[in-house]
């Protein structure tokens, strides 16, 4: 198999909740500009003077510091008659928003009960404004990704953290290399931090070809000299045991062709920037044992979307793509207090029990805790394995 190292560099950030509105005229360029650029550049077309989005994503500007902290801010259905003024109807307002030149390649949104958990290059991080509300991990990460058949992630089935873990996640977790990882639709990346890679290549160099993605192009990694002055890291014992929940909701994990973006445009935003002040008459309220769980990618043009079954409703039929099955996911959430960036093995610690028994699983990290997604009928044993290796671990 091979092991790309993508282009990319990324940097991980954290949102406060309550002060989204603050940074959703960035994020909405991120999120919605460049799904019309993969294998083709997007026309540079006219867009909306920058003045009125961003008297619509800065609420302090149009109703006062007290409003904009109470969460009453300017409504999804105000900003979209700002465009219906220019453009007619909803759509093309939609479409107004993705024709800006498109930069960033490589953005993940995910929205849990603490906080927006952002990961995006560094070309798309300069869109979010400086701010006591944002914070950012301290290092650069690259994203590396496991092809099987050789081409890139986009023509690959997705693996599966667990198809990984003995590979390449327990070996980095035993050579003392923090991971953080991104399962999509399409593919599973394990972020490192850069300073780690030349650890990271020298530990993975038996079981994979290791090639790196330069201009589009994959090169062969040790072309590169990135392995001169290499020192092996000391082995470690493995992670604090981590406490576990599985909250009731059932997800899905799905995608849609970028080209009907435009069509589900302001649904996204309101699902994305707007649960805050929305309660679900069906879902009630996190005591009732649902959380608040969404996540976006958009990364080299192809979408994910994680969201569970409540919100799946809201959308079209017809425009997401689904496992013939049309298989739902049961969440196990990791971590009691916030799991920071430092220690290694959390990850191999959920997928090498689920390995073990042959369950496929998404795994996302956000800047606080960490996310299994597992067939639902396995729930219950899942939980179960997880507890019984924690145990075995003490």
């Amino acid at each position: 198999m091979e092991l790309h190292i993508l282009e990319h560099r990324l940097r991980v950030a954290s949102i406060a909740k309550e002060s989204i509105q603050l940074f959703t005229y960035g994020l909405i360029k991120l999120a919605f500009l460049s799904s019309k650029t993969r294998g083709r550049k997007t026309p540079s077309l006219c867009p909306l003077p920058r003045v009125h989005l961003s008297a619509w994503a800065f609420p302090s500007q149009t109703t006062g510091i007290a409003n904009a902290s109470s969460g009453a801010f300017p409504r999804l259905g105000d900003f979209v008659a700002l465009f219906r003024t220019r453009n007619g109807d909803v759509n093309s307002a939609a479409r107004t928003l993705l024709v800006f030149p498109a930069w960033c390649k490589f953005f993940s949104l995910t929205e849990t009960p603490e906080d927006y958990t952002i990961i995006v290059d560094e070309e798309g991080f300069l869109e979010l404004p400086s701010s006591e509300h944002l914070s950012v991990a301290d290092a650069t990460w690259l994203a590396l990704n496991v092809v099987s058949g050789g081409g890139g992630f986009s023509g690959s089935q997705p693996i599966g953290v667990t198809k990984i873990a003995k590979s390449v996640i327990a070996p980095l977790a035993d050579q003392n290399i923090s991971v953080f990882m991104l399962s999509t639709y399409q593919t599973d990346f394990i972020l490192v931090r850069e300073r780690d890679l030349p650890f990271v290549m020298h530990t993975l160099a038996a079981e994979f070809t290791i090639l790196r993605v330069v201009n589009g192009e994959t090169v062969a990694a040790d072309d590169l000299g990135i392995t001169n002055g290499f020192v092996k890291p000391k082995l470690v014992q493995r992670p604090v045991i981590h406490p576990l929940s599985s909250p009731s909701n059932m997800f899905c994990v799905t995608s849609l062709d970028p080209d009907t973006l435009p069509t589900v445009a302001t649904l996204l935003m309101d699902v994305m920037f707007y649960s805050n002040g929305v309660k679900d008459s069906v879902v009630g309220n996190e005591d009732s044992g649902h959380i608040r769980f969404f996540s976006f990618s958009l990364i080299e043009g192809y979408i994910s979307l994680v969201m569970d079954v409540q919100t799946q409703q809201r959308f079209p039929n017809n425009l997401l793509f689904t496992s013939a099955s049309g298989e739902l996911w049961k969440m196990v959430r990791i971590g009691g207090q916030p799991l920071g960036f430092d220690e290694c093995g959390i990850v191999a610690q959920i997928s090498e029990p689920l390995a073990a028994a042959d369950i496929p699983a998404y795994y996302i990290s956000t800047f606080k805790f960490d996310h299994a997604l597992v067939p639902e009928e396995n729930i219950n044993g899942v939980v179960n394995a997880l507890q019984v290796s924690q145990a075995e671990k003490h």
